[in-house]
């Protein structure tokens, strides 16, 4: 099974940027769609965005559309969620997750990194 580490959280004034990563190991990384989670008032958690296995579809929550992008690099088993124009709302333990891409639950969580925006 696959080991997750995030990596890349701070605090950030309301309007800058962060790059968040997660390394995968102990398995094939091409076989896991990949993801970011926070949680979320009401809710347990919310997926933030997520990449499929090929990196070919990618999806976002609304509310980071158009600021946050994920992206993959298979040469470091990585995955990257790009922040631009933080704002406070933002501000959550962000969770790095797997799933087999023929699986529909992400089962493999990294430890959590935090991102704090405030001026």
């Amino acid at each position: 099974q696959v080991q997750l580490v995030e990596s890349g959280g701070g605090s950030v004034q309301p309007g800058g940027s962060l790059t968040l990563s997660c390394t995968a190991s102990g398995d094939t990384f091409s076989n896991y769609d990949m993801a970011w989670f926070r949680p979320v008032p009401g809710k347990e958690r919310e997926k933030v965005a997520s990449v499929n296995w090929s990196g070919e579809n990618t999806y976002y929550t609304a509310s980071v559309e158009g600021r946050f992008t994920i992206s993959r690099d298979y040469t470091k088993n990585t995955i990257y969620l790009q922040m631009s124009n933080l704002k406070p709302e933002d501000t959550a333990t962000y969770y790095c997750a797997a799933r087999y891409h023929w699986s529909d639950e992400y089962r493999y969580w990294g430890q959590g990194t935090q991102v704090t925006v405030s001026s």
